[in-house]
């Protein structure tokens, strides 16, 4: 491990994490610009409500790749500090793109893939977690906050036990935070309630 492993890393995983996939499903499936949908994110659930569940099953796929690769390939140079430097670069690039005048999603489903290369045991609790809330609540967001807060608690526990590395950690802290970051507007409807519920099909963002 390098300082110019780990920098090789994150610009390979912000590139990586920064494609707009929902835009570019947006474009094909619909010749639709998803940020004047709905939300104005280009993740997985703006998609859904957006286009329908087709297009939002490939948006997930292809963030949670984006996640999964920018690790991988980080891993492969640097070992488990690239595999976190680049993974948490992807979130980034997901939620701030270059490509997009740095808006983008909220950075969940890029983040399960980075933790399915360095802690996969921890997606065994998130995955049912997030289905449990969101069935519950029908609340997207806050399945998405309660998984993020979750998240770095189990890495932790893991490392406790000698089933993940310090690597995962940071990032668990990090990646989960830029989550959070992200889901700020979420936040604020959701203590006002006025958070849309999953299932309701989302107004045009401009109007």
């Amino acid at each position: 491990m390098t300082p110019l492993a780990i920098a090789a890393a994150a610009l390979l995983g912000y590139l990586l994490g920064a494609i707009p996939v929902g835009l570019l499903v947006g474009k094909v499936a619909r010749g639709i610009d998803i940020r004047r949908s709905g939300s104005g994110r280009t993740g997985t659930t703006n998609v859904l409500r957006s286009i329908g569940p087709l297009g939002a099953a490939i948006v997930l796929l292809l963030d949670v790749a984006k996640g999964l690769a920018a690790a991988a390939i980080g891993q492969s140079l640097g070992g488990d500090w690239g595999a976190a430097s680049g993974g948490l670069a992807a979130v980034l690039g997901h939620t701030r793109s270059v490509f997009i005048g740095f808006g983008g999603g909220r950075g969940v489903a890029t983040a399960a893939g980075v933790l399915a290369v360095l802690a996969p045991a921890v997606l065994l609790l998130v995955v049912p977690l997030f289905a449990l809330v969101a069935g519950v609540t029908r609340y997207v967001s806050l399945a998405s906050l309660t998984v993020a807060l979750a998240a770095p608690l189990t890495v932790a526990t893991l490392l406790l036990v000698g089933r993940a590395g310090v690597p995962a950690l940071a990032f668990a802290i990090l990646g989960c935070g830029l989550v959070i970051l992200a889901h700020a507007d979420n936040i604020g409807r959701l203590r006002s309630g006025s958070e849309r519920r999953l299932g309701r099909r989302e107004p045009d963002a401009h109007g």
